[in-house]
């Protein structure tokens, strides 16, 4: 069994979701993939026709939406979105994916987000987190922030037509750069107020349904894990057959 599994570059860390997925599949690694992955850059319409999955990976959120239109595949994106086929969209491409976020967006993902939400360039970070459904759970993801976006709110009705969302990771208080606790507690306009750990704001990575989100680049580290949940629990949808580990 062969997947082709697209990574959108037009625009950001495409290199680095394809070599990430290149790695994954080898058989060099320690993983035995009983599906092999063919992954493929998605920068026309022909080619995002071949993909039964898609990445869409970090870098500037509106760039990719002006490139995506000029290339003529916004609305093939949002039509392969709409469809119910597997895609993750890391911090950017989390952007992308949210039905709020006030800019062109493809839509999909039950969630409201804010750009540059952790603050600019500068106030860039990493922390350790812990991701529940990835192997080896107990063993901290570091998470690499890169002017990430925000979830600020899961928009959600839970009506028969929504699909659940499962909470996969929060980043914990105490992981908290400095600025972003005075920022959170401290608005410039109503009161102040204590976070808490329920904070939607804190969620780094959710799926819902065959989409997942990770506001972070999991693709900037050799730590394959978060990729091989995307594989198992979104692409093939069967986690008992995806993998031989």
């Amino acid at each position: 069994m062969s997947v082709t599994i697209g990574v959108l570059a037009l625009q950001g860390a495409f290199a680095e979701h394809i070599s990430a997925l290149t790695r994954f599949s080898s058989p060099s690694t320690s993983a035995s993939l009983k599906t092999c992955i063919h992954p493929i850059p998605v920068k026309t319409c022909s080619d995002l026709l071949r993909c039964e999955a898609l990445i869409i990976p970090g870098g500037e959120s509106t760039t990719m939406a002006l490139l995506a239109r000029l290339n003529g595949l916004l609305e093939p994106l949002r039509d392969f979105v709409k469809s119910g086929k597997p895609v993750w969209g890391t911090c950017a491409g989390a952007i992308l994916l949210a039905n709020g976020g006030g800019q062109e967006l493809l839509g999909g993902v039950d969630i409201s987000v804010e750009r540059n939400g952790w603050g600019s360039q500068l106030e860039s970070f990493e922390t350790e987190l812990h991701m529940i459904g990835i192997r080896n759970e107990d063993v901290p993801f570091r998470g690499v922030f890169i002017r990430a976006p925000l979830i600020l709110s899961l928009t959600s009705t839970g009506g028969p037509d929504s699909e659940p969302i499962t909470i996969l990771s929060r980043i914990p208080l105490s992981h908290l750069p400095n600025s972003r606790i005075q920022l959170w507690t401290a608005p410039e306009n109503g009161p102040c107020r204590r976070l808490s750990e329920d904070d939607p704001r804190l969620i780094v990575a959710l799926r819902q349904g065959r989409k997942l989100v990770t506001t972070f680049h999991p693709e900037l580290t050799l730590d394959d894990r978060i990729l091989e949940y995307f594989v198992k629990n979104c692409v093939l949808d069967d986690p008992e057959e995806a993998l031989d580990i």
